[in-house]
Parts: structure tokens; C-alpha cells; sequence
């Protein structure tokens, strides 16, 4: 293998899904694309945009924004998802199909960390 080729995540689109921690009760999930350091992502009413950097042969670190697409209905109440963007900074470990990631999401004046889990679904160039 090259040098340098293992010091980046496998580019791929993933699925995603978030779990609150810290006693808080709440989930999500969508779907996250990891290319070339930069994250894009959305689901029903959220949409991702960030970027990451490779901290060693199998772990990451980045930065994203989560900024609402569309108004919640009904009694849907998805993470994150005031009227305000919110920023996230994310650690993760990854291998060629799959990943683990947690981070910690400003909203409004509280912290809200998670846990998230992530399955390649196809790859990307």
C-alpha cells in the first residue's frame, strides 16, 4: 500500500445511528458521507455538513453542523433540531465497514452527548 493511503477513513456513504447518553432519553438516525475530510449528511429533517481529520491508522476526529431542512410534525422531536444551528465536535474509530463515534452537541446553553454507530453502505470516490 501506498504511504499515506491508511492515514485516511475509507471514503464511503454510511448509515447513521445516534443514541443520547449521559441518562438523556433520544435517538436518530440518517445517513453521513465521509470523503476526502469533509462530512455531509441529513436525514428527515436535519442536514450535516463538517469536516474530519485521521488521528492514526484507525481513529478520527471533526467537527459538524447540524442545521434544520424542514419543521418538525406532530409530536416528532428530532435531536438537535431547534430552529438554531448546533455545532458537534465528534471522535470516532472506524474500520473498512463500520464505525463508533461520540461527541458533544451545544444546544442553546446545554451539552448533549451521544454515542453513534456507523455502517458503510456503499463506497465513494
Amino acid at each position: 500500500m501506498a504511504a499515506g493511503l491508511r492515514d485516511v477513513m475509507k471514503n464511503g456513504l454510511y448509515s447513521i445511528h445516534v443514541t443520547l447518553l449521559d441518562g438523556r432519553v433520544g435517538k436518530g438516525s440518517g445517513v453521513i458521507l465521509f470523503r476526502d475530510g469533509k462530512i455531509l449528511g441529513g436525514d428527515a429533517y436535519l442536514y450535516y455538513t463538517g469536516s474530519y481529520t485521521v488521528k492514526d491508522n484507525n481513529s478520527f476526529k471533526g467537527e459538524v453542523l447540524v442545521q434544520r431542512h424542514t419543521s418538525p410534525r406532530g409530536d416528532d422531536n428530532p435531536l438537535f433540531g431547534g430552529p438554531a444551528p448546533v455545532g458537534i465536535g465528534v471522535t470516532g474509530t472506524f474500520t473498512d465497514t463500520r464505525g463508533q463515534m461520540t461527541g458533544t452537541a451545544l444546544v442553546g446553553k446545554a451539552s448533549q452527548i451521544f454515542g453513534a454507530t456507523l455502517h458503510k453502505l456503499a463506497d465513494v470516490d
